[in-house]
């Protein structure tokens, strides 16, 4: 969304968007547990316990035309024609109608108000309320897991007997239910797909009765600046469905913060509180113009919300019925820089009419790296210009950022790269791919892994694990060390990962060494840790008379082979610990 991003724990000026969904029951019952139920990146959720108060919107009350002096006049579309001004300087969107057209006009208004009431009715109907158990995994304990809790949200119907909701709002579920609007069952739904980048999950269910009567949801295009829209869902304050109505404020490349990607997204003033995750918004006829996923909370601000538009939604589903599964966004593994600076463009050998962004970096494991070095300056992805600010023309007076264009591409995709090297233009044909990071932003719901040696705890580093161990100020209180390879480092194969002893289960085994915590392997008996399956296989297969940990800051830590291996098992029985590693690496 621009703009530097808060660290929690501070207090800032600076706003941070939220996901939104409502927890209905919690760990102990207590409110407070429920802040880091869907907590993602740096983000902390609404505070349910909170009454909120906020200026009261709704959708304007239908105006009698019997009763009207000047009753308003609309198109065979259903849109209110609006005259200009007296001067005819000022021409408001929308065909004027000339006096010939406004006899039979009462006539049409009515017809065409009743067609959309209808409409909205059937769009409505397609709604649903999404309640899911969550179980999470405990990061910090990887053999087990957290106590299950409950929320709700919302979703919608759309074509193929399927069900669109937020990828957050089924995250780490145990069991997903559906409720239809003025229904009193709730149906069992499967999870068929989770777009944990675009914050977007699609159910089913098999329950022939829950789609009886039931209409798929239509798609609208992408709607411009100061267009109605309406957010339907169950938000917080009661269990009915709930309508909020605004204005599109504002197109651009949005944070996702669930994902931890930037993505094409909408911004509007209409209310978004939590459990209206994965509700639909619509336009003034009744067609879905997105999807509500979170919103921007701050003592300073009102009514901010956002929402996954149409481009992305489709994009996710059809990325689902091409590939038989959710491949993801694919990126362009290339770290870039503004070229607005004159000098550092005539430095870099551009021409006056030439334009561009210059590579800093490139992310060894992409192809990319192939064709493409540091300092080459790009010109154009797939024709479209790119100007020196990372721009291109977007709609008429709008531009965004070029990342638009790689995000309406699908994984495996070819695209025609233009670019300055050597002071001489090249094309080449890339092949995008999904971003590999050496610290991941998600788990996506993969059991975390671990192996325990001697009582030492061995896992790999991700997102959730450093906000498990450090809370949602991890970004202040996590080691330097780490936050540096979360924010700067590229990895060098596709298997890397970031190994650390996380804890130290004491025993008379490892006197000593109880104080190390979160501490990078860096290798074992003189060889390069890669990862973890390669560490706990070269443990398990070791014949020399030392274990040898070499640790990060020249720290090392040393234990008989035998004695490790046979005290091993006595420290499992005593934290009541199943396997001394996860199933991920006995395969």
């Amino acid at each position: 969304m621009g703009g530097t991003k808060r660290k929690i724990g501070r207090k800032s000026e600076n706003f941070t968007p939220e996901t939104l969904d409502l927890p209905t029951t919690s760990k102990n019952n207590n409110p407070a547990t429920l802040d880091d139920v869907f907590s993602v990146g740096n983000v902390e959720l609404i505070d349910n316990t909170t009454t909120l108060h906020r200026r009261r919107r709704g959708r304007p009350k239908k105006v009698n035309n019997e009763n009207c002096d000047n009753p308003p006049v609309r198109s065979a579309d259903g849109q209110v024609q609006r005259p200009i001004d007296n001067g005819g300087d000022l021409a408001v969107p929308g065909d004027v109608l000339d006096a010939t057209m406004l006899v039979d006009a009462p006539v049409e208004a009515g017809l065409t108000w009743e067609n959309e009431s209808a409409s909205m009715v059937t769009a409505m109907d397609a709604v649903v309320k999404v309640f899911c158990v969550h179980t999470e995994p405990n990061l910090s304990l990887p053999w087990q897991r957290k106590r299950q809790y409950s929320s709700s949200s919302s979703g919608f119907l759309i074509s193929g007997r399927r069900v669109l909701t937020n990828a957050h709002s089924v995250e780490h579920y145990t069991q997903v239910k559906l409720k239809k609007r003025g229904s009193d069952t709730k149906y069992l739904a499967t999870v068929l797909a989770i777009g944990t980048e675009c914050d977007i999950a699609m159910l089913t269910v098999d329950d022939d009765a829950f789609w009886q009567g039931m209409s798929a949801m239509e798609f609208g295009d992408l709607p411009t600046l100061q267009d109605a829209v309406t957010v339907v869902g169950y938000p917080i304050g009661g269990d009915t469905i709930s309508v909020t109505s605004g204005v599109v404020s504002r197109i651009e490349i949005l944070s996702y913060v669930h994902g931890s990607t930037e993505l094409l997204g909408l911004q509007i003033d209409a209310a978004i509180n939590s459990g209206n995750s994965g509700g639909p918004a619509f336009n003034d006829k009744g067609i879905c113009v997105g999807i509500a996923f979170q919103s921007l909370k701050h003592e300073d601000v009102e009514n901010i919300g956002y929402v996954i538009p149409t481009p992305v939604i489709m994009h996710f589903i059809q990325d689902c019925e091409k590939n038989g599964a959710y491949t993801g966004f694919p990126i362009l593994g290339v770290e870039w820089q503004k070229m607005e600076s004159p000098d550092l463009r005539m430095a870099m050998g551009m021409k006056h009419d030439q334009k561009g962004v210059r590579i800093r970096r490139i992310d060894p494991i992409a192809p990319e790296s192939m064709v493409l070095k540091p300092s080459d300056v790009i010109l154009s992805f797939d024709g479209v210009d790119i100007a020196n600010d990372g721009t291109v023309p977007f709609r008429h007076g709008e531009r965004i950022a070029f990342s638009y264009l790689v995000s309406q591409k699908y994984t495996g995709d070819n695209a025609r790269i233009k670019v300055l090297q050597n002071s001489e233009i090249i094309n080449f044909d890339v092949k995008l791919e999904t971003h590999k990071r050496l610290i991941p932003a998600h788990n996506k719901g993969v059991p975390p892994s671990y192996f325990i040696i001697a009582g030492f705890v061995f896992t790999t580093v991700s997102v959730p694990y450093l906000r498990s161990e450090y809370g949602k100020g991890y970004e202040c209180e996590a080691p330097i060390k780490l936050l540096d390879k979360l924010l700067h480092w590229l990895p060098q194969s596709l298997d890397e990962q970031i190994v650390v002893i996380s804890q130290v289960l004491v025993a008379d085994i490892n006197i000593g060494y109880e104080d190390i915590v979160n501490t990078q392997v860096v290798a074992f008996n003189g060889k390069p840790v890669k990862n973890l399956k390669s560490l706990a296989s070269m443990v398990e297969s070791c014949d020399d008379e030392f274990l040898k940990f070499d640790l990060e800051y020249q720290q090392i830590v040393v234990l008989r082979t035998k004695t490790a291996k046979a005290a091993t098992v006595d420290i499992l029985a005593t934290h009541c610990i199943p396997s001394a590693m996860s199933d991920d690496l006995k395969s």
